[in-house]
């Protein structure tokens, strides 16, 4: 961890998340957020803002009150409604704003909320930008003279353009059609986009989680809860089904037998076609999360590998400094780099579609040739001033588990960057064997958190 990071009060691995009406999750808080943004980035250039949001109730209260404190700073806003994360990125880029902002909690349950940030670029914020705006914040809030006020018009055919985006990143030739799918929008952002996007490609799609009413959002439903979508592949006896999240950046993938593909697994199937097809460019990204089994498979292709820590903010910035194209996280957060400056979980899609579609294969034989290791993933919740670097009886526990383990299997313990949680992973091939200690190490940091 930085300096920087360590200094951060407000700011996680991905903007500002909590529950909504707790500190800094309410309106006082967030009214005086856009006002401090505002000013930072007046320093910097004009230029509009871009406001996005996904479809949780509370994405009304914040929108407003956004506007209301980037207008006191003297800054335009452009309101998009309803739009995938992905989306606001792409159209900050395009619409030559200053910035964009996303009102989401991403796969979070909807009475919490959250704010993010890209720059002008489309990527996330710097940090020195970040560190900016916390400083922005412990200064008095002003408003600029009433002929500076900020103005706010509503971006009306914002769906229209990332469709037509979407669709622009696989060739002209390509279509889906005879392809019969079920997609899942998690009652989010998505909903009014995704499925289009693959209906006009030629596909017959069956809809699900597209009837948000501002309190279903993740519901029992998309990325984070597969089930109802491996259900459905099944009833309906369908090719494949593609569940989003409710910001539309993560996406896993059911094939016709129902199971489960996950962001490793995807990212495989697109790596391997595109290093057959000689366009790979370079290595894959992934993170501390990523499956052995994966960086296997990539190493017997002769494909480099690099780990950095959880995060599309870590990804992005990695990728660059290689001039690699995919990256990504077993959570479906996938970044396709030559379309794309963040995780999307439409473009990912269409990514393993187009390889799928190119070898005639179904979604089963394309992961075959990656054998996974069993991961076992619990989550602690602890007192926010647990410090888990210190617990000296965890991380004893911790080394202990890693020499049992050895070469065949991994440990790691992070605190979470969006919620009171210490996430506990633990890999390698006994699945019985690795239960048993991660359930040792999830004991251990309760005793000792509650101590």
């Amino acid at each position: 961890m930085t300096k920087d990071q360590k200094q951060r009060m407000y700011f996680g691995t991905d903007g500002i998340r909590g529950r909504v009406g707790t500190w800094p999750i309410n309106a006082e808080f967030i009214l005086k957020l856009g006002w401090a943004v505002g000013k930072v980035l007046a320093r910097h250039g004009t230029g509009k803002v871009l406001i996005g949001k996904d479809t949780r109730i509370s994405g009304y209260m914040f929108e407003s009150v956004l506007e209301a404190g980037l207008s006191a700073a003297g800054v335009d806003t452009h309101l998009l409604g309803p739009m995938p994360t992905p989306a606001i990125a792409y159209l900050t880029r395009t619409l030559r704003a200053q910035a964009g902002i996303v009102i989401s909690a991403s796969h979070n349950p909807y009475y919490d909320n959250g704010i993010k940030f890209f720059g002008a670029a489309g990527t996330k914020l710097a940090d020195d930008i970040e560190l900016a705006i916390e400083e922005q914040l412990d200064k008095v809030m002003t408003t600029v003279d009433s002929a500076q006020l900020g103005k706010a018009i509503r971006v009306v055919d914002a769906p229209g353009r990332y469709i037509e985006f979407c669709k622009s990143t696989v060739s002209s030739d390509f279509n889906l059609n005879g392809l019969k799918i079920i997609v899942d929008c998690a009652n989010g952002a998505a909903y009014h986009i995704a499925p289009n996007v693959f209906r006009e490609l030629g596909a017959e799609v069956i809809e699900v989680g597209v009837d948000p009413n501002g309190l279903n959002i993740n519901l029992d439903c998309g990325a984070t809860h597969p089930g109802l979508l491996q259900r459905r592949v099944i009833q309906e006896q369908v090719d494949l089904g593609i569940a989003l999240d409710g910001d539309g950046d993560r996406v896993i993938m059911v094939d016709h037998d129902g199971n489960v593909l996950d962001g490793d697994e995807l990212m495989y199937i697109i790596a391997k076609h595109r290093h057959e097809l000689g366009v790979l460019k370079g290595g894959v990204v992934g993170t501390v999360m990523s499956n052995i089994g994966f960086e296997n498979a990539l190493q017997e292709m002769h494909i480099p590998f690099v780990r950095v820590p959880v995060g599309d903010r870590y990804v992005m910035p990695e990728l660059t400094k290689h001039r690699w194209c995919l990256g990504g996280e077993p959570s479906g957060h996938i970044i396709c780099s030559l379309a794309m400056t963040t995780g999307d979980g439409i473009i990912a899609a269409l990514q393993v579609l187009s390889a799928m579609r190119y070898k005639s294969q179904t979604l089963a034989e394309l992961k075959s040739g990656l054998i996974k290791y069993p991961q076992i993933l619990l989550n602690v919740k602890v007192d926010e001033a647990y410090n888990l670097a210190q617990s000296k009886d965890v991380q004893a526990l911790v080394k202990s588990v890693e020499q049992e383990l050895g070469k065949t299997g991994r440990v790691l313990l992070r605190r979470s960057g969006t919620e009171p949680l210490i996430r506990i992973m633990v890999e390698g091939r006994d699945e019985i064997k690795i239960n048993i200690l991660a359930n040792q190490l999830a004991d251990k940091v309760r005793e000792c958190s509650s101590s």
